[in-house]
């Protein structure tokens, strides 16, 4: 309809200058606040692994996190970001695909097992649904939002057609949803209440099973990483280039949009790939909470602390504010626009339906958050049910076993 090749060339087709702006800022938020969650995932991660050999490092996780997403940077990160084109990342992808399914039947044998049976239960156990339903929502959206990054891959596909990318979607959408739906019922079942933001957060820190699971879904993590910096890179070249030439650049539309040629444009590109790389290493550190990350924002606390001060937070936008958006409202907000059917007619019901669900989740699910936002959450604990934990006899602290379910208020 509108004839152009990104994201936010549809939106400014649709609503101008504004629409374009508005799209390219959130395309950028929600990539880059991506790359600092998953660095705060492979930390988390890792150091659990390595604190299972290295026990006496458990005093000092913050230490620990900062190391290991240093190097994780170093050695992985940067050279797979630098690739300039996405397609180089096929076999990556495949692999972090194997990886999941493999941490998947670690968590469903887990369940089997009966292994984590002493988890206790409490009356918040089996309840359906509270108020934390709709920021879960952001979660979700978080989860399944692909918008972004929708026209780099469609380009990068060989004899790219509509009848294929449906096809391609569809498949990977499902397959999505069928690993979250199982990895949620497995995880949810084995620690109910006591569930994490994280999951992995919640087996003991001497399974080796799921450590080895940890370092699966960390190399998962990491062969994802470059596919949201692809993106932000992106909007970043672009912008760049349409403030310089006051013109409407988009991606290339070769089969490569991220082709680039000349020297210089490699130099331009490895910088710009190193600056928002780095960006997310620098505040990655300071963020420990996994859970309000994908609910609404990033909180900031201390390097290397173990607890937050309640009084210094720093909060910024990404699952209720950035990814729903992305996913509901304004794609749902340019069919309307540029579809030539009148408002009411029953070919943009189903967008209304979308920017209508997008706009109620995203204003109740801030009201119920922002009172909320300030609290106590810490990592590198070890659950009470873990109280037989080798890693306890060296004094690292318990979490108490009757924790409220919200990683907000979480009590040591």
């Amino acid at each position: 309809m509108s004839g152009r090749f990104s994201y936010p060339g549809v939106m400014e087709a649709a609503y101008g200058k504004g629409g374009y702006y508005l799209l390219s800022l959130l395309q950028f938020m929600y990539p880059f606040l991506a790359m600092i969650s998953y660095n705060v995932v492979v930390g988390d991660t890792l150091s659990k692994v390595l604190v299972r050999f290295a026990p006496s490092w458990g005093s000092s996780m913050g230490m620990v996190r900062f190391g290991v997403v240093l190097v994780v940077t170093i050695f992985v990160i940067i050279p797979l970001c630098l690739y300039k084109n996405v397609s180089r990342l096929a076999k990556a992808s495949f692999l972090s695909l194997a990886c999941v399914v493999l941490i998947l039947m670690a968590v469903v044998y887990r369940l089997l097992s009966g292994d984590y049976g002493v988890v206790p239960n409490t009356p918040e156990s089996w309840r359906f649904a509270h108020s934390d339903l709709i920021p879960a929502v952001g979660i979700m959206a978080f989860a399944f939002m692909c918008h972004h990054n929708t026209f780099l891959v469609y380009q990068s596909m060989q004899n790219a057609t509509m009848e294929r990318w449906e096809k391609v979607t569809h498949i990977s959408v499902g397959f999505a949803w069928l690993v979250a739906a199982l990895f949620g019922i497995a995880g949810y079942c084995t620690f109910r209440a006591l569930s994490q933001g994280d999951l992995l957060e919640n087996y003991c820190w001497d399974d080796d099973l799921m450590n080895f699971a940890r370092v699966l879904f960390s190399i998962s993590i990491l062969l994802t990483f470059p596919i949201e910096c692809f993106v932000s890179r992106e909007i970043v070249r672009t912008q760049i280039k349409r403030f310089y030439s006051q013109e409407v650049v988009e991606y290339d539309t070769d089969k490569d949009p991220s082709h680039v040629t000349g020297e210089e444009d490699d130099r331009k590109s490895m910088i710009t790939t190193l600056v928002i790389v780095f960006t997310a290493f620098i505040i990655s550190p300071y963020t420990e909470c996994l859970g309000p990350v994908l609910e609404l924002n990033v909180s900031i606390a201390p390097p290397f602390s173990m607890s937050y001060p309640n009084d210094h937070e720093l909060f910024s936008p990404q699952g209720l504010l950035a990814a729903i958006p992305l996913a509901y409202i304004l794609p749902g907000l340019a069919y309307i626009q540029l579809s030539p059917h009148s408002l009411f007619s029953q070919e943009k019901l189903p967008a209304a339906g979308l920017v209508l669900f997008g706009t109620i989740v995203t204003i109740s699910g801030a009201a119920i958050l922002m009172p909320n936002l300030i609290g106590d959450c810490r990592t590198g604990i070890i659950m009470g049910y873990c109280k037989d934990d080798e890693l306890a006899l060296n004094g690292t602290s318990f979490i108490a076993s009757t924790v409220e379910p919200n990683c907000a208020t979480d009590k040591i």
